[in-house]
């Protein structure tokens, strides 16, 4: 790189290549002189020749000088081009950066719509989520307020209590049962049902040994679960004896009762684990029924309390049939008098048409006789009309 002044030229610059050729040149020029001048006091004779060469040598840098500005106009043409080039390559690439940018705002407002709705369907999600945990927040306290109830015995024995009642009310009849039933002892059982004899009313009371299922849930080591399966029989025992002494009366109940436990997994631990305790209830007569037991049970006693409602009708159908057989029998006596009736008003009127006709022919006939061609002295002659015609 050169610098003159303020302004550099590129050594590989074209024109600074022509310009330095040029100067070498036309310092080989003058050097070229300066020789011939001093060449011009040693021989005359080069004078001559010399001169000769100077001249081709001036008509060379002439035409040196003509190539020089050709070249220079090619240089400027060759510059303009570029120049030109450039002028059209950066109004293409503002031409694409336009493009880019606008393409790159539609990119932007399509995300930023996109993000919006995603915001929003995030912000509805959240509020379905929020919804879930106030539901989910209400059955925490209602399964507390469950807890709570079955933690108290009293409470806990109501819950029985109105669990029974469900099931009693959608699987019998309502006039077939009475709760909270008075029997002659003073003992009021939770559910009376009144079935036939036999086997007689059968009583049915709720118990819930929560306490020792619970315990023995809670049980980690042997003697915990040890502990709590005596309790839990002691429990069962306890209320297996309460309702074979209070609910079993000789002459005013079956011969046996039901002890409704109002929890699926009592029901099922104690068959499953307890065996003895259900073989227990059976030889106290004391049948012990789940929720979804109890309902099979009174479906069956449905079908006993039908059965029996059926057979003590019997009797009132049977007189209704005979009665009925005996207003079929009228029936047809009276249909047997009607036909003949109707058979006698039938020749009846036949005859009557008989009689009909005859009349109209002699009317007819009457019709077409000439009075005028008759005797004024000729008495008219009387027909008879009888009865038959």
């Amino acid at each position: 790189m050169i610098q003159i002044g303020d302004t550099q030229y590129l050594l590989n610059d074209p024109l600074v290549i022509a310009a330095l050729v040029g100067a070498a040149i036309l310092l080989l020029i003058i050097i070229l002189l300066i020789s011939a001048v001093r060449a011009a006091g040693r021989s005359a004779r080069l004078a001559e020749p010399l001169a000769r060469q100077i001249g081709q040598m001036e008509h060379r840098f002439q035409s040196l000088s003509d190539g020089q500005q050709q070249l220079a106009g090619g240089l400027t043409h060759v510059s303009d081009a570029a120049a030109a080039s450039q002028a059209n390559m950066l109004q293409l690439m503002e031409q694409r950066l336009a493009a880019v940018s606008e393409k790159m705002n539609e990119n932007l407002s399509g995300s930023a719509r996109r993000t919006a709705q995603s915001l929003g369907d995030l912000q509805q999600r959240l509020q379905t989520i929020d919804k879930a945990q106030a539901n989910i927040t209400k059955l925490s306290g209602d399964v507390l307020t469950l807890q709570d109830i079955l933690s108290n015995k009293q409470t806990r024995g109501a819950f029985g209590e109105i669990q029974l009642h469900d099931i009693v009310l959608k699987a019998l009849p309502k006039d077939s049962y009475t709760l909270q039933h008075t029997l002659s002892n003073g003992k009021r059982a939770d559910c009376l049902i009144h079935l036939p004899n036999p086997p007689g009313p059968i009583c049915i009371d709720s118990k819930f040994p929560l306490e020792a299922y619970e315990a023995l849930r809670r049980a980690g080591t042997d003697w915990e679960v040890n502990e709590a399966a005596k309790f839990l029989r002691t429990s069962v025992k306890k209320h297996i004896k309460d309702i074979s002494d209070k609910y079993i009366l000789d002459g005013e109940t079956a011969d046996g009762a039901l002890m409704f436990l109002p929890s699926e997994a009592v029901y099922a631990e104690l068959h499953a684990n307890f065996p003895e305790l259900v073989r227990e209830g059976f030889a106290a007569r004391v049948w012990i029924v789940s929720p979804t037991t109890c309902m099979a049970t009174l479906n069956t006693m449905r079908a006993i309390l039908k059965d029996a409602r059926m057979r003590e009708q019997a009797g009132a159908i049977r007189r209704e049939l005979g009665l009925l057989f005996a207003d079929v029998e009228r029936l047809g006596t009276r249909v047997e008098n009607l036909d003949r009736h109707f058979g006698q008003a039938s020749k009846d009127i036949a005859e009557i048409k008989i009689s009909s006709d005859k009349a109209g022919r002699r009317a007819r006939r009457l019709d077409n006789f000439d009075f005028e061609e008759l005797a004024p002295e000729t008495e008219p002659a009387i027909i008879k009309l009888t009865k038959d015609g």
